[in-house]
Order: structure tokens, then sequence, then C-alpha cells
């Protein structure tokens, strides 16, 4: 091989390295979203609820400012911690809302944890609606499975949190740390979060901003 030609073969092999150098690696779903959020507004815990107890929602204290999560802004409502039974999950991969909840969880707490309650009910979740039914007499009343249940869309705060989330299972019982939130997007779109647990039908969903997530 002549020295130019030698030459050229060292460059275009020089070049070759590089380009591999940065030529993404296989490996998991990018969580960019959700970790470009975290770096515009850290995500502290409010007070937590204390175990066997029902949902703890809280003032949203005064450093706790409106944030940009995605192409969205969110403006916490209320501090929220909550300790229950996962009675059903749900994934979404379609609608504006999938783009920040990717997960529906229906939960319960109080009686709706036990098992002689859930063993009469029909629990189901579509469409970003939890549904139960029985046959029958109810096994508590109607309005105890109202107080002591709901859907709640999770919006992970991060990818630590996405993964746990991804981890969460129907029977598990699951601590979720974070913040009741509206979410409003600059093309007018706005998801709101119920502030009530007596609520039910249309609106009555939480919209969780999840700062931690465990289960056992």
């Amino acid at each position: 091989m002549s020295p130019r030609l030698l030459f050229w073969a060292v460059v275009l092999l020089a070049l070759a390295g590089i380009a591999w150098c940065f030529v993404p690696r296989g490996g998991r779903t990018s969580t960019a979203g959700y970790a470009s959020a975290a770096s515009v507004a850290p995500c502290p815990l409010p007070p937590g609820v204390q175990p066997d107890a029902t949902p703890l929602q809280t003032p949203v204290p005064s450093g706790i400012a409106n944030f940009v999560h995605g192409d969205a802004r969110v403006l916490p409502q209320a501090g929220f911690s909550i300790e229950a039974r996962v009675l059903s999950r749900e994934d979404y991969h379609l609608g504006r809302e999938a783009d920040y909840a990717p997960t529906d969880l229906a939960l319960g707490w109080g009686r709706m944890r036990d098992d002689a309650v859930l063993s009469r009910l029909d629990i189901s979740q579509g469409g970003r609606w939890y549904h139960y039914r029985w046959r029958g007499d109810p096994p508590i009343p109607p309005r105890e499975i109202v107080r002591s249940s709901a859907n709640m869309h999770i919006i992970p705060a991060d990818g630590r949190v996405a993964d746990a989330l991804d981890a969460v299972r129907e029977g598990d019982r699951v601590r979720i740390d974070g913040w009741l939130v509206n979410v409003e997007a600059g093309d007018g779109w706005r998801w709101r979060s119920s502030l009530s647990r007596e609520d039910s039908g249309g609106g009555a969903c939480e919209v969780v901003y999840a700062c931690a997530i465990s289960t056992e």
C-alpha cells in the first residue's frame, strides 16, 4: 500500500472509532422527559401519612412553586400521601393525558383493602375511569366505597419513580408521596385534580405528581 493510501486508511479508521463512540447504545427507553422535569423542579416530599390511616392531604407550602413538566405547566394544589391496596392498574399510551400520566391506579384504603370486601366486588378500569359493581347487597355501604377508594392518575416525577411505578401490581400495598396537581398546556388543554375523597363521577379522580413510590 502506498504511503498516501496508508494515511487515508488510518484517518478513516480513526473517524470510524469516533463515530462508534457516539452511536446510542441499546437499552431502556429514555426517561429524558422525566429528567428534564426534575431538573426544573426538585420533588420535595409532603408530610407523610401514618400507616393504615386514610390519605393525608395538606396545604401547599409557600416555597412550592408552579413548574414545567414536558410541554405543560404543573400547578401543585395540595400535598398528598397515601398508603393503600392496589385494586387495579391500567396503562395508557394514547391521548394527551398519557404524555404525563402513563398509568392509573385504582386504590383502596380502610375496609376497601379487605379480602372479604373485595371478593364481592367486580373492579375494572378503562377510559381513565375506575368501575366497581356487586351482586345482591353491597359488601359495605356504597358511600363507604366512594370514601375509601379512588382512581388516581400517576405522573412520575423522574425516571426512578417511573421505574417504581412500572413495578406496581394489583394486590400490592403501595405508598405514594407527592402532590395533587393541575396540568395546563400552552394551547389551552387542562387536566385538573380532585381535592376530595368524598366525590365520585366526572372530575373525581386525583392527578398525583408522585415524588416517591414504594410497595410491599
